[in-house]
Parts: structure tokens; sequence; C-alpha cells
């Protein structure tokens, strides 16, 4: 792994620091508003910057261990605060941070390694991430984030919201609801220009009509899945709850460490023998931190906080998923997404594992150092393999916020 230059994340106060500072230098254009509350308690911001009634909104901080939409969110309300042209007839909206709960315990807001990202690792269980939960959970059981980001969208009817994704290792891509036609070329300039590759053959998008290098649709109401054990479904998240309103959802993905690995279109040589032998290590792995949580349980005394839940419910998709992976033709036979699979079958026990070490280290469990060994092998393989080198801050920020700015323009035509 290449050596890392100094950089931090921005944390949810401080993103709140900024935006209200940014929202006083222009108090007439600008505005910071509270619009709900997290399950702890905690406040759910939303800066607005115009007054037109066409609306963009821009989420951030969905996923807690994808730390860079706040700083583009950040550096997008600078430019459209600065640049009149941006707001001519457009309103822009930011949502600081979608799980400010979520953000709170994942504590690497430095990583200089995988290892060092993967010690301080924090996602929710899938019934507690806020654009996730409608599609596992019935109306009356929505976390109040997700009624607080849904709330947004009915009050402001955006023709386009963008929520801002990433990853830890991989590449750059877009998923859309409903297609946006000529964004692939922007997209792919942007990422050239910066280094940052393609994800051409993402495996979460398996199966989804392409739009261009990069850009995937999601898959209409009624179509089948690529991986049928998956308990959420994409069309069933709140990124489609902007179609009530004749909108769309752009789900921008920037890596922070880069794989040139994930863009070769080439084929692979032998796909379903591949994919059987990344099933078969998804499973020898979680089986592997199953047991370390199964010696443990006993001692942890009814522990059942968000970390444990999370690595339990990261656990619990692995058998459905491994199967997913070898029954029937592969969804995609490129190299790419046979990479792609390779790192979702290493990313899954990786995340598992490093959040029930954060809950063994807790309780000074005697079990944490070997799983910490664990951890720490399992990091320096996977950023070896993918070969990762460390994407800039400034150009995770640039290019998620020119995709913002280009899938905004090119949306014009396309919601209705």
């Amino acid at each position: 792994m290449s050596p890392l230059p100094e950089t931090r994340y921005p944390s949810v106060p401080e993103l709140v620091a900024g935006a209200r500072a940014l929202a006083a230098h222009r108090p007439g254009l600008c505005a910071l508003d509270r619009v709900g509350l997290s399950r702890a308690g905690r406040p759910l911001h939303l800066l607005s910057v115009g007054h037109a009634r066409r609306a963009v909104l821009v989420v951030a901080g969905a996923h807690a261990n994808e730390p860079a939409g706040g700083s583009t969110l950040l550096a997008l309300a600078r430019r459209v605060r600065d640049e009149r042209e941006l707001r001519a007839d457009t309103s822009w909206h930011f949502l600081l941070c979608a799980d400010p709960d979520g953000a709170s315990l994942h504590v690497t807001p430095a990583p200089r390694t995988l290892l060092d990202y993967h010690l301080g690792f924090f996602r929710p269980a899938g019934a507690e991430q806020p654009e996730w939960s409608p599609s596992v959970l019935p109306p009356d059981r929505l976390p109040p984030e997700t009624r607080a980001l849904t709330g947004v969208i009915d009050a402001l009817r955006p023709y386009l919201q963008v929520t801002l994704h990433g990853t830890e290792l991989g590449g750059s891509w877009v998923q859309l609801t409903r297609d946006v036609p000529g964004l692939a070329e922007p997209f792919c300039k942007s990422a050239a220009e910066l280094r940052i590759p393609i994800e051409t053959g993402a495996c979460d998008a398996a199966g989804w009509p392409v739009s261009g290098p990069g850009v995937r649709v999601m898959p209409a109401p009624g179509a089948a899945l690529a991986y049928p054990s998956m308990p959420d479904d994409a069309r069933h998240s709140t990124w489609y709850h902007a179609h009530r309103h004749g909108g769309l959802t752009a789900v921008v993905e920037i890596p922070m460490w880069a794989s040139d690995l994930v863009d070769d279109p080439a084929p692979h040589p032998a796909p379903e023998a591949e994919l059987r032998r990344l099933a078969a290590r998804l499973l020898r792995d979680a089986r592997a931190v199953e047991a370390v949580l199964a010696d443990a349980l006993p001692r942890l005394r009814g522990a059942d906080g968000p970390l444990l839940r999370a690595a339990r419910w990261g656990l619990g998709v692995v058998p459905g998923l491994a199967a997913d992976w070898t029954d029937g033709p592969p969804a995609d036979t490129s190299r790419a997404y046979v990479g792609s699979v390779d790192a979702f079958g290493r990313r899954l026990p990786l995340r598992a594992a490093a959040m029930l070490l954060r809950v063994l280290r807790a309780a000074d469990d005697r079990a944490a150092p070997a799983l910490a060994r664990l951890v720490a092998t399992w990091s320096v393989a996977f950023a070896d393999r993918f070969r990762a080198r460390w994407v800039p801050l400034e150009h995770q920020v640039e290019h998620q916020s020119r995709t913002v700015l280009e899938t905004a323009r090119h949306a014009r035509d396309v919601a209705g």
C-alpha cells in the first residue's frame, strides 16, 4: 500500500460548524435548520442555499463508514453559494449527516492504512441504516432518521436526490433510479483526470442495465434480483421515495483507496470456478469469526449494542450470498465483476471481525488478541491483493462534486 499523506474527514460537529459558518456568511441566501432527531437524540441538520422552487437534495452520511461525503457536501455548498449560475433557477439542500448516531461510532477520521480504518470500523445492521430500513422494516417501525429523510423529500419534492457514498477500496461508480443520458461521459472524464478507476463490474449492481462505463440503472419493480438472498432491496429504499414527486436519485460512490483491478472488462478465463472458490473462502472466513463470537458470547453477559448487532447481521447474510454466487451462471463474467466479488467476500467477514474486536477489547476479553491478529492479517491481504493506492482526499471530493453537478445538469430533462 502506498504511503498516505495526512488527511482527516470532518466529524458531524465539525460539519455542523462549517455549515453554520457558511450560512452566516450569506444569511439571506442560506439557512441551517433542524429537520429531526436521531434515535439517540442527535439533531439532523439541513443546509439550504437559494430559494428557487426547483430543488436538488444532497445527502451525506447515510453509511457511517463512508466519510468522504461530508467533505464533498460542504465543498458543494460553498460552490453553490459563491456561483450564482448554479442557483439561478435551482435551490440546493444538503442533509449534513443522515445517521449521526452511526457516525459517532465510526472512529477513524484519519485512516492511514486499511487496518487503521478497520480498527475503528462501524456500519449498522441493515434495519438500522436510514436509507435501507424501508426495504426490511414495516412503515410503523422505521427509525426516526428515515422518517426525517423522507419528510425532507416530501417537503422539497426534488427533481434530483444525490446521496454520497463510498467504499474503502475499489473504484468509483454511479447508481441511478432512472437513467440519466449523457452522464457517463463527464463522469469518466473526471475519474480519468484524477486517476480514479471506474468500477465497471460492481457486484452490488450485478445484472443491472448499463447506461455507460461505471453508470448503472437500478432494476425496475418486478425484475429478478441477481442476489435473491440479500435482505435489502434498493427498490424499496428511500432512493425511490423521490419518484413520488417525479424525481430520481443518484448514488455516487467514491473509493478511499483505489484499485486498478476493478475496471478490467476482459472476460475472466474461469469465472464459475473462481466464484466457487470465493464463496468457499467467504464461508470459511465467516465461520472463523462466528467461532470467536460463540466462544466469547457467554462472557459478554448479554451485550447487545450496535457493534455486536451489526457484526451478527453481517455474518447472517453470508450463507445466502455464498449460495447466490454459485447457483446458476454468473451475472457477469468479466474480470472486473469477479474482482468485485473477491473484494466483497473479503469485506463482509473483515468488517464483522473488526466490530466484534471492538466489543471484545471494551470488555477486556481474552479472545481479543487472537482476533486482532486475524483482522490485521485480513486487512493487509486485502490491500496487497488489490494493490491499494490512496486517493487524495481533495480528489475524492473533487470527483464526487463534479459528478453531482453533472448529474444535476443532465437530470433536468429526465425528471418529470
